[in-house]
């Protein structure tokens, strides 16, 4: 390993910045241990992981952010202020906010089979080669806790590997020096997608692009192996082909909706749905086709709810939106979504707050994540404030909107549901 790999006792890595991040109330180690348990999109949010976006942003460039899923080069302190701003916002609400980024650190520095899993992922022969791979995965093993932490998330470059490991090894030896071995994981700041908690039991999640298979591994061992929530009861899919978080919405009572599009496929949907039902988790799971576009990767880009019985509604995805049902004896449909969200939660019907008649407003806001709201209580949302449009329609139904900038936090897609792990949730009463 080159210098980078030296520094443990600063904490920093050579050539990467590492912004201080305050651990003030709200950390990983509060006092009072909330219990997992998510049964609603809308109770009252009680604990949330996020990911305070760090260097894994600054790896991003115009020639590989398309690789690593960024439309843009996000202005990495700006991208930092309004992580800040969106956690400081959960917090004044007494919510407890987890950083993806301790909870790591605490798991590695637990449980050494959690250190092993995250290690070879990073290393194994079909991504680094059969030489390369035994020799690196040696040197990072022999890190300390910190310095691994901003490997596993930022990635190593083939100009900051050891010297004796480069001449025995095809890939080093022909990548340029700014080449990553090691891709980083800018992705991880939309932990929605690499973990689901229904219930009491969570679902590691089983990404379908390469960019984000590694972060699925990060936090697996999270929920396996952390002093904390290592003990939470697991549903199996691990044989999913694609299944990602943003396409699962927990209705509540019982009820589940996911997304079928880009990012899952119908058979991890329908996996999720019998292991949920085995666990008793559900009774109902509404599988929702969606496009297979950018614009629409995961059902809640065009679908949140923010209330008990209202969702906010990409405009044309009201009236095109179908579903199938899924109970522990069959399939039925398809028939409009809303209808059959409607008849599973027991609503005469679903109110829904859409994007607007202009249709040009709307693509426009659909596009910068409008409909992609984290709801904190029924009826009180967190919002983009860029918005206006939809948040000023929330507004007008009744729905507290609390905004946050998320120009920068944006760029990759994904809004403040999408940056945001819900763990615990009171009851709806």
């Amino acid at each position: 390993m080159t210098d980078r790999t030296q520094t443990a006792a600063t904490g920093h890595s050579v050539g990467m910045d590492v912004a201080p991040v305050e651990h003030g109330p709200g950390g990983s180690e509060l006092a009072e241990r909330v219990p997992v348990e998510v049964d609603s999109e809308v109770g009252p949010l009680r604990s949330v992981v996020l990911h305070r976006p760090g260097d894994e942003l600054r790896r991003l460039t115009p020639r590989n952010s398309a690789d690593l899923l960024f439309d843009g080069i996000p202005w990495v302190e700006r991208a930092q202020a309004e992580h800040d701003a969106f956690a400081a916002t959960l917090r004044a609400r007494g919510i407890e906010v987890l950083l993806l980024r301790d909870l790591l650190r605490e798991t590695l520095a637990a449980s050494p089979a959690a250190r092993g899993a995250c290690v070879d992922a990073a290393v194994s022969p079909a991504q680094v080669g059969p030489r390369l791979a035994p020799g690196l995965r040696a040197d990072l093993q022999r890190l300390d806790v910190d310095t691994l932490l901003e490997v596993l998330i930022c990635g190593l470059r083939a100009s900051e590997l050891a010297a004796g490991l480069a001449p025995s090894a095809l890939l080093p030896a022909v990548s340029a020096p700014g080449d990553f071995v090691i891709p980083p994981l800018p992705n991880l700041l939309f932990t929605r997608d690499s973990a689901v908690v229904t219930g009491s039991h969570v679902a590691v999640t089983r990404p379908s692009m390469p960019a984000r298979r590694r972060e699925v591994v990060l936090t697996g061992a999270i929920w396996a192996h952390h002093p904390r929530l290592g003990s939470t009861p697991h549903l199996d899919t691990t044989a999913a082909t694609g299944l990602e978080g943003g396409d699962v919405l927990v209705l509540g009572d019982g009820v589940l909706a996911i997304g079928v599009g880009q990012r899952t496929t119908p058979a991890g949907a329908e996996l999720l749905a019998q292991r949920a039902f085995a666990a008793a988790t559900a009774r109902v799971v509404l599988a929702v086709p969606i496009a297979q576009e950018r614009a629409t990767m995961h059902l809640d880009t065009v679908c949140t709810m923010v209330d008990t019985d209202a969702v906010v509604m990409y405009q044309p995805a009201v009236a095109t939106a179908e579903a199938w049902t899924l109970t522990p004896y069959g399939i039925t449909g398809p028939e409009p979504f809303l209808r059959a969200a409607a008849r599973a939660l027991d609503l005469d019907v679903l109110r829904v707050v859409d994007t607007g008649p202009d249709p040009v407003a709307a693509e426009r806001e659909q596009w910068d994540d409008g409909n992609n709201t984290l709801a904190v209580a029924p009826g009180v949302v967190v919002a983009y404030e860029r918005n206006v449009r939809t948040n000023a329609r929330l507004i007008d139904a009744g729905v507290e909107v609390l905004p946050i900038a998320g120009s920068e936090l944006g760029s990759g897609r994904g809004g403040p549901r999408c940056l945001s792990c819900p763990i615990a949730r009171s009851p709806l009463t």
